[in-house]
């Protein structure tokens, strides 16, 4: 297990370092640590790597029914510990959250599908999905939008990563009636934590060899809150030179990422709009099922679908794509450090993709999320082999 105990130290060095120049070092320091296949096999003596997994709603369960099965096809030594959260299907309890934290607490990886949020006000104001955040301090989220070789959208050859502070801002729970008919609802921006996902951004452009950086904002409207936001990316940009470093209006960005992408590498910006612009760019490339999530604290790693939907409506009719979800637990096999295993099942996603015979109805096909699992699992094959 000391590979994993390596990779969390590096993980908590990563988003607790003190300094941002001793984020830098790491960053640079700790890109492509590859397993070899006799390094994976030699994990796979040792015993399985436990991870939580909670399922949650709409097709979470059948998403991770693929998983399973991809991982069994390819002999992964993961095993994992199932805990269900619902607030729509009354699974949702205090126990059943304590459940979920004391199991990531000792596992420090997980794999999340999409815990729904009922619209109606119960008495409280906290979701269980953010509560969860919260308590573990996942405050980084990552979605990497990248496109897919085979499969064509308006736009191709997508690259481009969106880093969301997920803890504050408008998603703070703090509202209240002041008056009969006037709710007042508070959004929270802090300079801690404004500092610490720019530092996340900036660090994770450096071990990544990406080029830019943007901070998206509306501090032309929020002078205060994005205000404070805009200043502390300023502020750190200046603490990596080899950087580029821009700054745009989230109104405008959302009209630039529809008429041309290709001009964003890594984009930083506040919880709220980083929702939205997940769901916008997850659009470009073939829509939620297709882009992989995940969102890190200080010790712990949450891997899930880049844009959050349960899809309700496709619940047992054996049709939801299990491509973000296999893609992200393929980043956690890298995370991990099975990189062996995590290259196994990414390429034959890819090459199901770019194959085209195999395409769930999202993608334009016809083939159920059976078809789409055995298309995978034919494709597996050792790595390099």
């Amino acid at each position: 297990m000391a590979a994993l105990s390596s990779v969390r130290w590096l993980t908590r060095a990563l988003v607790a370092a003190p300094t941002p120049g001793a984020w830098r070092g790491l960053g640079t320091s700790a890109v492509s640590h590859s397993v070899s296949r006799s390094q994976a096999e030699d994990v796979k003596v040792e015993g399985a790597f436990p991870v939580t997994m909670v399922p949650g709603d709409g097709v979470g369960p059948e998403l991770m029914h693929a998983v399973k099965e991809v991982f069994k096809a390819a002999s992964v030594p993961v095993e994992f510990q199932e805990h269900y959260l619902s607030e729509v299907q009354n699974m949702a309890s205090e126990e059943k959250l304590e459940q979920v934290l004391s199991s990531m607490k000792e596992n420090k990886v997980a794999l999340i599908g999409k815990i729904h949020t009922p619209m109606e006000y119960k008495g409280d104001l906290a979701s269980y999905d953010m509560r969860l955040r919260r308590k573990l301090d996942l405050f980084a989220n990552v979605v990497h939008v990248k496109s897919l070789s085979g499969y064509k959208t308006r736009h191709n050859n997508l690259d481009l990563v969106i880093i969301r502070e997920q803890t504050e801002g408008e998603y703070s729970s703090l509202e209240h009636e002041s008056a009969k008919g006037v709710i007042e609802c508070l959004k929270i921006i802090t300079r801690t934590k404004s500092q610490r996902i720019a530092k996340f951004a900036f660090d994770y452009a450096t071990k990544k060899g990406r080029n830019k950086v943007t901070a998206v904002h509306k501090a032309n409207i929020m002078k205060l809150g994005d205000g404070l936001f805009l200043q502390c990316c300023e502020e750190i940009a200046e603490l990596y030179p080899k950087i580029k470093f821009d700054t745009m209006i989230i109104d405008n960005c959302c009209m630039q990422l529809v008429q041309n992408p290709y001009q964003f590498d890594v984009l930083v910006m506040p919880n709220l709009y980083g929702n939205i612009i997940d769901n916008l760019a997850a659009g470009l490339v073939g829509g939620a099922g297709v882009v992989p999530g995940e969102s890190y604290s200080a010790e712990y790693a949450v891997f899930e679908m880049g844009a959050r939907h349960p899809f309700a409506q496709a619940v047992g009719r054996n049709i939801a794509n299990p491509t973000a979800m296999l893609l992200s637990a393929s980043n956690m096999l890298r995370h991990l450090n099975l990189e062996y295993h995590s290259n196994m099942i990414a390429d034959a996603v890819k090459k199901v993709i770019k194959v085209g015979k195999v395409r769930t109805r999202d993608m334009g096909g016809y083939s159920t999320t059976t078809d789409f699992i055995q298309s995978v699992i034919g494709h597996l094959h050792p790595y390099g082999g």
